[in-house]
């Protein structure tokens, strides 16, 4: 083992790898692609936390809508996940670089001998270059797809437990906004930026308000429940525009970008 480089998960959902109508926006991840092999050409070891299969795949089928019958969401999850690994492989391969598909579940994680598992082989993808890309594995997991109050909850919490599981030094989740607000921006047009947050506590939750974009179903509530966990295990935490992927740049070379969630240590 040599000296570990800086370990970041990067999660991206829904809302920027799809457009408008549910199709797989390139644009956004060829752009993300090629950033993170950058950012992993900086000397960094990169994890991608991936959102999209459902909707993707809800396409892909010419469905009208997304679909709400739980064989037909599994269904629409499996051929929904082939294809964006496909176009990763496709746009990473673009830039010289390997990339891996783990899908993970809730008891993958409570598990302890699951769990440690998973770790090395994080490790073992990591030392070798690789660029992990994890997702929820919808197509078998009906309790993430059905249940009200997630435990992954697109993706966000799932990031977490990546980062924490990776002994990550950095998570960025990227959203369909510029980061923490103190009101909701869609709505309010004076809401400001909080670029800064020490602590988590109910004040900051009951800023978060309900859910969050149309396509994706992860709220800005999710997002704190996630930064909460990374923070707690010693994570900096950083929420960004995902439209803006240049900003990864920014954030590598130490500026500030979204509201950066603060680690406890």
């Amino acid at each position: 083992m040599g000296i570990r480089r800086n370990r970041i998960v990067v999660k991206v959902g829904t809302s920027t790898l799809t457009n408008e109508n549910g199709q797989s926006n390139l644009r956004e991840m060829e752009k993300l692609s090629r950033t993170l092999a950058d950012i992993q050409n900086l000397g960094n070891e990169v994890v991608l936390v991936s959102s999209g299969a459902i909707a993707v795949g809800a396409n892909k089928l010419h469905l009208p809508e997304k679909p709400t019958e739980m064989r037909m969401k599994q269904a629409a999850a499996a051929v929904g996940q082939c294809e964006n690994m496909f176009l990763y492989d496709k746009f990473f391969g673009y830039y010289n670089k390997t990339v891996a598909q783990i899908l993970l579940n809730a008891e993958d994680i409570k598990q302890e001998e699951k769990k440690e598992n998973l770790a090395n082989t994080f490790e073992a993808l990591l030392e070798q270059g690789i660029i992990p890309i994890v997702n929820e594995n919808d197509s078998v997991s009906y309790t993430e797809i059905e249940s009200e109050d997630r435990l992954f909850g697109d993706n966000d919490m799932l990031s977490a437990v990546v980062a924490v599981l990776c002994k990550a030094d950095r998570l960025i989740i990227l959203s369909d906004i510029d980061g923490f607000y103190d009101r909701d921006p869609r709505l309010y047009k004076d809401a400001k930026l909080i670029s800064r947050i020490e602590n988590i506590d109910e004040s900051v939750y009951e800023l978060a308000g309900g859910a969050g974009s149309r396509r994706g179903t992860g709220g800005m509530r999710t997002k704190l429940q996630a930064a909460d966990l990374a923070t707690r295990s010693g994570i900096d935490t950083i929420v960004m525009n995902g439209q803006n992927t240049d900003g990864l740049y920014d954030l590598a070379e130490g500026r500030k970008v979204g509201t950066l969630f603060v680690a406890h240590h």
